[in-house]
């Protein structure tokens, strides 16, 4: 009878796991750069019933294949990379990834991390910036220009980012020339960034990240959230049906231990 409360609770818990992601999905559906989470389950230990005192049936060759289950969990959150939908904005501080990888930026804090949202900014020392200060990390390759070693220099209108990601500076006298390029980072394996918030991610341990070479960068556009939301709602609704299951599962054991017990206090 306990395995009963212990599937349903199982059940009710990695559910509520499922509702969390969904619902951070919605929550960003309008967040430049996100990438949606979903949730896998784990089945958890399986136990025979071939043993004594469980009276199953007499054929030796079924009782060897009745096992019961303990339950499911809740494992890895898996993100989906797929490509969200580019939106034009105008603004010469707005990048698009298109295909995979990542921007580079150095946080506040000076440590290293990767986002998506090409959503920048120039802040008050000419550095391109994203929303939070970071400070966005370029392979720049100025001859001769000291005043753009640590990615200073820049107003809002004096450079062009080609779709290779190259930089090109604006000079007085109107000419363009090449400073440097924007590299796009990526890493082997589904997992190996992980979320630290505020759209961040940092490289999972021993992951060893790479200049990502088959991916463009479009200025003048954000990639949108690649979030579905008629897709989120369908699964929210799926998801609580599975969690009033089991929940009707434990309230259903709990009937039965309470008709148990007073049978046997009469």
């Amino acid at each position: 009878m306990l395995r009963i409360f212990y599937n349903s609770r199982s059940a009710m818990m990695a559910q509520q796991d499922k509702l969390d992601s969904i619902s951070n999905n919605i929550a960003n559906v309008n967040t430049d750069g996100y990438k949606r989470e979903d949730v896998s389950f784990k089945d958890l230990v399986y136990e025979t019933l071939d043993r004594k005192g469980y009276p199953i049936t007499n054929k030796p060759a079924e009782q060897k294949q009745t096992i019961n289950g303990t339950g499911v969990r809740t494992g890895q959150w898996i993100r989906d990379t797929k490509q969200g939908n580019l939106n034009s904005t105008g603004l010469n501080t707005d990048f698009a990834i298109v295909g995979p990888g990542y921007f580079s930026v150095t946080t506040i804090n000076g440590g290293t991390a990767y986002e998506r949202n090409g959503s920048l900014d120039i802040d008050a020392s000419g550095t391109l910036v994203d929303k939070q200060g970071n400070r966005i990390n370029l392979n720049l390759t100025p001859a001769g220009r000291t005043e753009l070693n640590n990615a200073g220099g820049f107003s809002k209108d004096n450079f062009n980012v080609n779709a290779d990601g190259i930089i090109y500076l604006k000079e007085k006298n109107s000419t363009t020339v090449p400073i440097g390029k924007i590299d796009i980072y990526n890493a082997v394996g589904d997992n190996a960034f992980i979320s630290v918030g505020d759209n961040l991610y940092t490289a999972a341990p021993g992951v060893q990240t790479f200049v990502q070479g088959d991916t463009k960068v479009k200025q003048g556009y954000l990639e949108g959230s690649n979030v579905d939301i008629a897709k989120e709602m369908t699964d929210m609704i799926v998801t609580q049906r599975a969690f009033e299951l089991g929940s009707r599962g434990l309230k259903t054991a709990d009937d039965m231990w309470g008709l148990v017990n007073s049978i046997r206090g009469r």
